[in-house]
């Protein structure tokens, strides 16, 4: 791959695009990295481990502190459950949450119309609602087992379909799917947000559809995911230099080809 110098706008964009993954045990790690990376990327992530350890305090701190918080619990249950969870994540003042996409068309489309009535009668920000088709620690023996046999591009592209038509934002995706949702779902507001990203010469751990956050980027990802390699470096702030750095050349050369 030839060498590409990015620009400084090309980094604050890239920046911007960065969410990091609070995949830790408990609110003291959570605040260290917290205030160790404040301001030099666009969003923390917080998932099962650390809401259930810290509970939504930890997210009203974060959000209390000035950034931003993408709520990753994944909702799947009946639609009235569902859009309960979707009024308390809006009042949590989060800025993306999301639901599975197997939890149907209902499910999906009372939460957006949870999201939607909350904000407007309460005045508060709407929240970004996404959907996940399929994870990305899964692969076709994965979705063997609970006896999905359709390849999992296919798998993604419908649920990515469905979520579309239930009206909301965007879909968790794998990087592998980008270009392909690109293609089926013209429409550029439609979020795709891409974990499953791995820097340059990093361990894949457990997931295993994944690609580099210049190749994730230039095909067309607006948010990458980043934890493990970040977390456990041992500068967790010079790993997120060099993650921005190769997203910024991913926008730089996707600029050049437009």
């Amino acid at each position: 791959m030839r060498e590409v110098h990015a620009t400084a706008d090309a980094h604050e964009q890239a920046r911007r695009k960065l969410i990091v993954a609070l995949d830790v045990a408990s609110s003291n790690q959570a605040r260290t990295i917290v205030s160790m990376l404040r301001g030099a990327i666009g969003m923390f992530k917080i998932g099962s481990q650390l809401f259930t350890s810290a509970g939504p305090e930890m997210v009203r701190e974060i959000i209390a502190g000035g950034d931003e918080v993408f709520l990753d619990l994944k909702f799947h249950d009946i639609p009235n459950t569902v859009a309960a969870a979707a009024t308390e994540a809006t009042r949590l003042g989060v800025s993306i949450f999301n639901v599975h996409a197997v939890g149907g068309m209902e499910m999906m489309t009372r939460a957006r119309e949870a999201v939607v009535e909350t904000a407007a009668k309460e005045g508060l920000t709407k929240p970004a609602l996404i959907a996940v088709t399929v994870l990305t620690s899964a692969n076709a023996a994965t979705m063997r087992e609970v006896g999905v046999t359709t390849f999992i591009d296919e798998q993604v592209i419908r649920l990515a379909q469905l979520t579309e038509a239930a009206g909301l934002d965007g879909v968790v995706a794998s990087p592998i799917e980008i270009e392909l949702l690109r293609r089926t779902i013209p429409d550029r507001k439609f979020l795709l947000v891409t974990p499953g990203v791995r820097p340059t010469g990093a361990s894949a751990d457990d997931q295993k559809r994944t690609m580099s956050p210049r190749e994730a980027i230039s095909a067309g990802a607006d948010y990458l995911v980043v934890g493990r390699p970040i977390l456990s470096s041992k500068d967790p702030v010079a790993a997120v230099r060099s993650v921005i750095e190769e997203m910024a050349k991913g926008l730089t050369t996707k600029e050049e080809l437009n």
